[in-house]
């Protein structure tokens, strides 16, 4: 396949993928409609975008008026931190669910998991998984956090047997985001419950060649066909920017902290 045709292929697909995101504290609805603006352009639209739960709202004003009703709106829960207090994620997740969220991206207590108290962490996947019934529920397992393989395979298994719909790699709050090495760690779990849940890979994705890498993994792993928007996500905004060039837009990106 001539490169050209190789870039636009994965250009498409990872459009077709991507969870717009906008996660800084310093966010207004100004910026969270300039997010919006930004899904029309060259090569189609994004699978969602993704704020904090106070413009939930907002977005999908914003995207419906710009005819992108299509495009799902995503929050957080539990974010960015990660805490074991699982009325606070049941909480945050009801309130994002009654605001209209289509998803919500929980943070896993992923400092439970490593002191060894998996109790706390099943509280909390629980909650979350019972609050947001009827919803896209996607567990952050901060995996450059957990650092060893064991743990974030572990991690995987307990949001997955919850009943999880993604397991997402970080919240791109932390120093490590996404990794190959995680990646395969948790699409390996994925595919060994039978590869009903998707995976997203989110932290530090910023181009093209870094979207590749995550949908060769899951090509690899879960077989051609699986990477769809309704199993695999790409957490980024700063990616935009390449995926329009390489339609022959303008190439602007969007989006903030967070991604």
């Amino acid at each position: 396949m001539p490169e050209s045709a190789q870039t636009v292929e994965i250009a498409t697909r990872a459009l077709a993928a991507l969870d717009l995101t906008t996660l800084g504290e310093d966010d207004t609805p100004a910026k969270v409609e300039a997010l919006c603006d930004s899904v029309i352009g060259a090569g189609g639209l994004p699978a969602a975008v993704c704020v904090y739960p106070e413009h939930i709202q907002t977005a999908r004003r914003a995207l419906d008026a710009r005819g992108a009703g299509a495009v799902r709106v995503a929050t957080v829960a539990n974010f960015p931190d990660g805490s074991a207090d699982a009325g606070r994620v049941g909480r945050e997740t009801r309130r994002a669910v009654a605001a209209g969220a289509d998803e919500v991206d929980m943070v896993l207590p992923w400092r439970s998991l490593v002191t060894g108290d998996e109790q706390a962490v099943s509280q909390c996947l629980a909650a979350a998984r019972e609050a947001s019934r009827g919803r896209v529920l996607k567990v952050i397992l901060e995996s450059g956090a957990l650092g060893e393989a064991a743990r974030v395979r572990r991690a995987s298994e307990l949001a997955l047997d919850a009943g999880a719909d993604f397991i997402k790699t970080s919240t791109g709050k932390a120093g490590t985001g996404a990794t190959a090495g995680a990646a395969t760690v948790m699409l390996e779990a994925i595919r060994d419950r039978g590869g009903r849940a998707g995976f997203k890979a989110s932290g530090g994705v910023r181009s093209l060649d870094d979207a590749a890498l995550y949908l060769g993994l899951a090509d690899r792993l879960l077989g051609a066909g699986w990477a769809t928007p309704q199993h695999f996500r790409i957490g980024a905004s700063g990616l935009l920017g390449e995926i329009r060039r390489a339609f022959g837009g303008s190439g602007s990106d969007a989006g903030g902290a967070g991604d």
